[in-house]
C-alpha cells in the first residue's frame, strides 16, 4: 500500500492508496485545490469545511451532468441499434418476398415451358 501526502487549503493530509496509484490521486487533490482556490478569491477564508463542502458539490454537480450526457449518449446509441435491427428485419423480409415471388414465377415459366414443348 503506497503512501501520499497532499496539501488542500493549508492543511496536510496523508493518504494510502494502492500501489501504482499515487500520481492520479495527486492529480484529483489538484483537481480539488484548483476548486478550493477558485472558491477562496470568490467567497474568501469562509472555512475548511465549508470550502471542501463547496468544492464537492461543484465536483459531484460536474459529475452529475457528465454521467446524464452519458446515459443519453447510451440511450441514443440504443435508439440507434434498434433502427438498424428493424432496418435489418425489414430488408430480410422483403428479400424473403422477392425470393418466394421468384419461386412462383420460375414455376409458373417452368409449366410454361414444358406445355410449349409438349406442342
Amino acid at each position: 500500500m503506497a503512501e501520499v501526502t497532499i496539501t488542500l487549503n493549508g492543511r496536510t493530509y496523508r493518504l494510502e492508496c494502492g500501489d501504482g496509484e499515487e500520481e492520479h490521486l495527486l492529480s484529483l487533490s489538484d483537481m480539488v485545490g484548483d476548486r478550493l482556490d477558485g472558491l477562496k478569491k470568490q467567497f474568501g477564508q469562509v472555512g475548511d469545511d465549508r470550502l471542501l463542502l463547496m468544492s464537492a458539490l461543484m465536483i459531484a454537480d460536474e459529475l452529475s451532468e457528465a454521467t446524464k450526457k452519458l446515459d443519453n449518449n447510451e440511450a441514443q446509441q440504443l435508439s440507434a441499434d434498434d433502427l438498424v435491427k428493424s432496418a435489418e428485419i425489414k430488408a430480410a423480409d422483403q428479400i424473403s418476398a422477392v425470393a418466394d415471388r421468384i419461386e412462383v414465377l420460375s414455376a409458373a415459366l417452368g409449366d410454361e415451358t414444358l406445355s410449349s414443348s409438349a406442342d
